[in-house]
């Protein structure tokens, strides 16, 4: 085990893991649930713990919804948008992140209305969880309100595609793309020490073996994370993350 002092790897493969209990909320649609999104760079990937839900999906191929159930494994690929439905109230789920990290440091756009997507100020007032102005503690009624306008702009997208006006998607991807833009150097700072670093390693350890060198192995140990205690309101539902990281600072 990790002793105390120690600075835990990272996850296997640098991925990021978090717990998730998907809003129960209901929305306009009469559905209830999250948040639709899409991530630029990352790959996620739902196991599905309990309860019973769907994934509704919009990529250059079309709708399509997937039933979730305990036991199920699914992932999307960045440019996935993506929106959990949570059908019984109950469905909770493990997430599993590419490159973490990204994540935490903004890999993921709304699908608000057009007019919202225009620059990062206006975007960023649209999105915050406390309030246009900044100020106040986090809400969850900011939590429902962004959500049902995210699902406005998703219902809009899935509308026109369906109509054949496949340019409605390539617009939101251009949109989503210029809101991260100024974002880019630091991901690639964060991706550089973290997953790369990581892949790296594993070449390093292959070449050393080719060597006949194994004395990484003496580094062997065993770590752990215990399960996190508060939740945070994210895009599809309640969050805890765990985070090596964090636990390394506290």
């Amino acid at each position: 085990m990790t002793a105390d002092g120690d600075a835990p790897p990272p996850f296997p493969g640098a991925v990021g893991i978090t717990n998730l209990r998907v809003y129960p909320w209901q929305t306009d649609d009469g559905l209830h649930g999250g948040t639709p999104h899409v991530h630029l760079c990352c790959t996620e990937c739902y196991v599905v713990l309990g309860g019973r839900g769907r994934l509704q999906t919009l990529t250059p191929r079309g709708f399509e919804e997937s039933p979730l159930r305990p036991g199920d494994v699914l992932w999307f690929t960045p440019g996935t948008i993506h929106r959990a439905v949570n059908d019984d109230g109950a469905l909770q789920v493990v997430v599993l992140m590419q490159n973490s990290g990204l994540p935490e440091a903004g890999d993921a756009v709304l699908t608000l209305p057009p007019e919202r997507l225009t620059d990062p100020a206006t975007y960023r007032r649209a999105v915050s969880l406390t309030g246009p102005d900044g100020s106040g503690p986090p809400s969850a009624d900011r939590a429902r309100a962004r959500r049902d306008l995210a699902i406005e702009g998703f219902a809009e997208l899935r509308r026109r595609f369906a109509a054949g006006d496949t340019a409605a998607l390539d617009d939101f991807y251009a949109a989503a793309a210029a809101l991260v833009r100024p974002h880019l150097d630091a991901w690639q700072t964060r991706w550089e020490q973290g997953p790369a670093a990581a892949s790296r390693q594993t070449g390093e350890q292959l070449d050393a073996l080719r060597r006949g060198d194994h004395r990484h192995l003496a580094d062997a140990g065993v770590h752990r994370l215990a399960q996190p205690e508060q939740d945070t309101l994210g895009m599809c539902g309640f969050l805890s993350p765990y985070d090596p990281l964090r636990a390394r600072r506290d």
